[in-house]
């Protein structure tokens, strides 16, 4: 059972009954002397979709929802239902773009190493590797001698994602860009 101070994106937990996915988490240090920190959470039902909200101090325990961890690889899209492959069964399993919510900007044909999380047989939810490479499709033109300055300029990735980039980057170039985050790690 983990404490909310171990809370981390994407785990599921139980809330009021309901396997819920943690979405984001903001902490609130509190100024006076002896006042908790707080941890606001926002999940999202992991069956119904439907977003949920809460605030723990740091430790307060919540139950972890019994759930399969299946090693699976991303297929294709069709419209808006998203199509994943299970890496032991082969068996196909199907999320919208609404269940997957902001993780559809890192899904690319063929990516590997997803995890499927199900509860019960039924597919709720994936977790992504920690980092991705993409390819940059979109950007201001590399300037030369720019990696002394440590400066930013946005770029737009093959998935359609946009993060801030450094500016000896080119259009074309691999980066690995961090899931969690969503923000730039390295030049592949």
């Amino acid at each position: 059972m983990p404490k909310a101070c171990d809370l981390k994106k994407g785990q599921v937990v139980d809330v009021n009954g309901q396997p819920c996915q943690v979405k984001l988490i903001d902490v609130k240090s509190p100024s006076s002397r002896g006042a908790q920190t707080l941890y606001k959470v926002r999940f999202s039902n992991v069956r119904t979709g439907q977003k949920v909200e809460g605030s723990y101090s740091g430790d307060n325990l919540l139950k972890e929802v019994d759930l399969l961890r299946r090693r699976a690889s991303f297929l294709y899209r069709e419209d808006d239902l998203f199509t994943f492959m299970d890496s032991e069964d082969y068996s196909q399993h199907m999320l919208s773009a609404e269940q997957l919510d902001e993780q559809v900007d890192y899904l690319t044909d063929g990516l590997e190493e997803i995890m499927l999380l199900l509860i019960e047989g039924q597919l709720a939810a994936i977790e992504l590797p920690g980092s991705i490479t993409m390819e940059i499709t979109d950007t201001a033109p590399a300037i030369k001698g720019a990696t002394a300055a440590g400066r930013t300029k946005p770029a737009t990735l093959s998935s359609g994602l946009e993060i801030q980039v450094p500016e000896y980057l080119a259009t074309g170039e691999q980066v690995k860009v961090n899931t969690t985050t969503g923000k730039f790690m390295s030049r592949v």
